[in-house]
């Protein structure tokens, strides 16, 4: 009887019980897990014949066309050669918050695009022909575009703020204009991008834009602008221009650094 046995004896028979189901519910591994002996791990070897290699990066072996390889090139060359201050003064560019500012500013002022010159012109065709006079209106202020107009507004002094694209290719078209505005007092900032410049006056892209009226309530941020370009652009008296470029490789550093610290 159940009443007859020890305490020890119960606990003993407890534990058993408990072990057996213990047991039981342990989950069955699959073949593999139970005989490990037979499942090795070797060391992969990549040699012919034997384990898959894994996929290199053969980024740097790929033959990448002409024009990709030309602007790397002509990127790593600006880089290491000395670069003049006339051209390297094109490097300067306004900063992300002057750029939005000014470009905010120039979209108030977009000339006509090529639909809105049909409708006007098809407007006066059609007041013409009912022996009207074609409402001309006054002269629209918009953003003054074409190196050659430029050029005009800049010597004549009647352009308030020119605006060069930094990166224009041949660089000698635009080259000598920051020197030209200088000369005659005009106001000037380089930007980012020809593209973006292009796009304000509905172009693939565009060298330069001149700014010569604008209306009362932007007569401010105009101001502001031409401050702020000023102190940016201003020639520091006795300070020779800054020349650009003689930036070396890594591989060159680490070699100067190690003959340096031989010399040492």
């Amino acid at each position: 009887p159940c009443g007859s046995q020890k305490p020890g004896e119960m606990s003993k028979r407890r534990n058993r019980g408990a072990a057996k189901a213990k047991k039981a519910k342990k989950p069955v591994g699959d073949w593999k897990s139970q005989h490990p002996h037979l499942f090795k791990a070797d060391k992969r070897d990549f040699r012919i014949g034997q384990a898959t290699r894994i996929k290199p990066d053969l980024s740097r072996y790929v033959k990448w066309p002409q024009n990709v390889r030309l602007q790397r090139q002509r990127a790593i060359l600006k880089k290491r050669i000395k670069v003049p201050p006339a051209i390297n003064q094109f490097t300067k560019t306004l900063d992300k918050n002057q750029a939005s500012n000014l470009f905010r500013l120039l979209s108030h002022y977009r000339p006509e695009s090529a639909d809105d010159k049909k409708k006007r012109l098809l407007k006066k065709a059609a007041a013409e022909a009912k022996n009207q006079d074609a409402d001309a209106g006054s002269k629209p202020k918009v953003v003054k575009y074409g190196i050659n107009h430029i050029t005009s507004l800049v010597e004549q002094k009647k352009a308030a703020l020119v605006v060069i694209a930094h990166d224009v290719d041949p660089i000698e078209l635009v080259v000598w204009l920051p020197a030209l505005c200088r000369k005659m007092g005009i106001p000037y900032c380089i930007v980012k991008g020809k593209a973006r410049l292009g796009q304000l006056v509905f172009k693939k892209t565009c060298t330069a834009v001149a700014l010569t009226e604008v209306s009362r309530e932007d007569k401010r941020s105009l101001e502001q602008l031409i401050n702020n370009t000023a102190i940016m652009y201003a020639p520091v008296v006795g300070r020779a221009e800054t020349w650009g470029g003689g930036v070396m490789g890594y591989k060159h550093e680490m070699k100067k650094k190690k003959a340096l610290k031989n010399v040492a």
